[in-house]
């Protein structure tokens, strides 16, 4: 049977590629949600979408609203009966976040209760699942691997605006009983992605022949990431929402928290490693230099267990070093993701 998906920010890095997931695995209708700031760029919706037919690219329909407001009858009445929300409409960027708090509050969190509020009002609502990020966790100690019911520890505004939609999340769940999920990432690499991150950042400087630094701790140890491809990402999502269907005859209400889940990578690599792997498929030295990270609060590593997906037949198709490669290899064929500086048009 047909669904209705709402995907916030469906402009945005991640959610065009599962877009293209749905729209390859299923016969459902999408509603994209997007303002189309300096990260959303339709552009990704419309190369994407090249390589489906027709009648294929007439199920997804883009409105356009900012969920700093309120969501009015008439956009409600414009996004029509919804079954499933996949919220990932989020500002993203820790270092934005430590200059612009303010920014961050209002966008990941008064735009998730917004978007709650809006969902409290669907009489076939199947779903509302949230996306979040490993930051609220704060940073792991070796050998840690936090799981999904772990305590938060947030150490900026960024990773403290994620860990409040969620706290709102699960209030909603438990006082209006909207059926939530809740899922973590790690870092995510992959191709259009906006060039403040640090895999598009690195290539960038690369190729401008211009220093990279790789951020250190005060007593000089490298941060490390679990980095994972979208496509990857992707697959971990859909593998949720076919647990999901599967048990829907399990109520809402029977869930004492709502249910959780984490994708990340599997293996863990240094910022170090991951500017010598770029250089060596750029065929081109990067200009390195090791410094204390200017960052207040820096982070060393961030660490989760994706054991439970991994439990349901998900695992990353390719290993972080070809999806590295392949990101290089898309990136160089298609430079202008590189040439506009989105951060200072932004100001």
């Amino acid at each position: 049977m047909s669904k209705n998906v709402l995907i916030t920010g469906g402009a945005g890095f991640i959610a065009h590629h599962i877009i293209d997931r749905i729209l390859r695995t299923t016969d459902w209708n999408i509603v994209t949600l997007d303002r189309l700031d300096f990260s959303g760029n339709l552009n990704r919706l419309a190369d994407m979408m090249q390589d489906h037919a027709p009648e294929v690219r007439r199920r997804v329909r883009p409105v356009f609203h900012d969920l700093k407001a309120e969501i009015s009858p008439l956009t409600a009445g414009m996004i029509g009966d919804i079954n499933y929300v996949l919220h990932l409409a989020a500002g993203s960027h820790v270092d934005r976040s430590i200059e612009y708090p303010m920014e961050f509050v209002m966008d990941n969190v008064v735009g998730t209760v917004n978007l709650l509020q809006w969902a409290r009002t669907l009489p076939n609502l199947e779903r509302f699942i949230n996306f979040s990020t490993d930051e609220v966790f704060g940073p792991a100690p070796t050998g840690v691997l936090y799981k999904e019911y772990d305590r938060y520890n947030s150490t900026n505004p960024y990773s403290a605006s994620k860990s409040t939609q969620e706290s709102l999340a699960l209030a909603y769940f438990k006082t209006f009983k909207i059926p939530i999920t809740i899922v973590n990432i790690t870092n995510m690499i992959g191709e259009t992605q906006n060039q403040e991150k640090y895999l598009p950042k690195v290539i960038r400087r690369i190729i401008h022949d211009e220093v990279v630094q790789i951020d250190t701790t005060k007593e000089g140890q490298i941060g490390s990431r679990r980095y994972i491809h979208t496509e990857d990402v992707a697959t971990g999502l859909w593998k949720i929402i076919e647990s999901i269907i599967s048990s829907e005859e399990k109520k809402s209400e029977d869930y004492i928290l709502p249910e959780k889940f984490h994708i990340s990578g599997s293996q863990e690599i240094s910022n170090l490693e991951l500017v010598e792997i770029v250089s060596t498929f750029m065929r081109k030295q990067a200009k390195i230099i090791l410094a204390p990270s200017p960052r207040p609060g820096y982070d060393q590593q961030y660490q989760l267990s994706s054991d439970k997906l991994r439990v349901l037949g998900w695992k990353e198709k390719l290993s972080i070093t070809t999806r590295i490669e392949q990101v290089v290899k898309w990136t160089l064929e298609n430079p202008i993701w590189l040439e506009i500086d989105h951060v200072q048009a932004r100001k």
